[in-house]
């Protein structure tokens, strides 16, 4: 169930937002309501990459392990041109 939320907006983006839903064929509350939801996912992606980022430089900084850039780089391409590729050595930090 749908519960109602105020929004207080500026005159200006009022009108942008109800010109830009008129041309998508959308009401100016489907239209916003589709934006908080997009910018909602947008952060909740971000959430997890930097989440994921800090768990990776923990792991690095437990055990010391990476991997060469430029190799894997290489590597990857080799593989997506279907060229016998030689994957990338683990190495200390």
């Amino acid at each position: 169930m749908a519960s109602s939320t105020t929004l207080k907006l500026p005159d200006e983006l009022k009108h942008r937002i109800a010109r830009i839903a008129e041309a998508a064929g959308q009401s100016p509350h489907a239209f916003m309501v589709e934006a908080i939801e997009a910018q909602t996912e947008l952060a909740e992606r971000r959430r997890k990459f930097v989440a994921s980022a800090l768990d990776a430089e923990r792991e690095v900084a437990q055990f010391g392990i990476v991997y060469d850039g430029d190799e894997v780089l290489s590597y990857l391409q080799s593989r997506l041109t279907g060229q016998p590729a030689r994957r990338p050595r683990r190495r200390k930090a």
